[in-house]
């Protein structure tokens, strides 16, 4: 029987810009065996994702609470876990998926939902999503 494919999900809301960067990064080192879902709160951040190299994508909170529920490894702003984080974006249904799920999280810490996490240096969005991407490829592999 074949190995079953993993599934890395980035989650993101809005314009889709966090999670558009996490897949460009991500998708040109993906192990193998492992899949890179876009999954928006939105059609434009998906768009955004697939754009970017995502292979698949979907849009809502029926979508987000499914593919939390499948995935392996979830990656996204830290908004995803709060409810009516990302300005509203995120249902407390879609926090409660994406927080309850057994997968991996990696989240990107954004001063935007007025959350911040002590312990945290303070460094430009892009130096938090190279962090983000070298821990989730760093758990893609065996």
């Amino acid at each position: 029987m074949a190995d079953r494919i993993k599934r890395a999900v980035i989650l993101d809301g809005q314009g889709g810009g966090i999670g558009a960067q996490l897949a460009r990064m991500l998708a040109k080192e993906l192990p193998q065996g492992w899949e890179l879902l876009a999954v928006g709160t939105n059609v434009s951040a998906t768009a955004a994702m697939l754009k970017a190299g995502a292979s698949q994508g979907a849009t809502g909170e029926n979508a987000v609470i499914y593919n939390a529920a499948r995935a392996d490894l979830i990656l996204g702003p830290i908004g995803l876990i709060m409810a009516n984080g990302i300005l509203g974006e995120v249902s407390p249904a879609m926090a409660a998926a994406v927080s309850g799920s057994a997968a991996a999280k990696v989240l990107i810490p954004t001063s935007t939902c007025g959350v911040y996490v002590a312990g945290t240096e303070e460094l430009r969005l892009e130096e938090y999503l190279r962090q983000a991407a070298d821990r989730a490829l760093a758990l893609m592999r065996p």
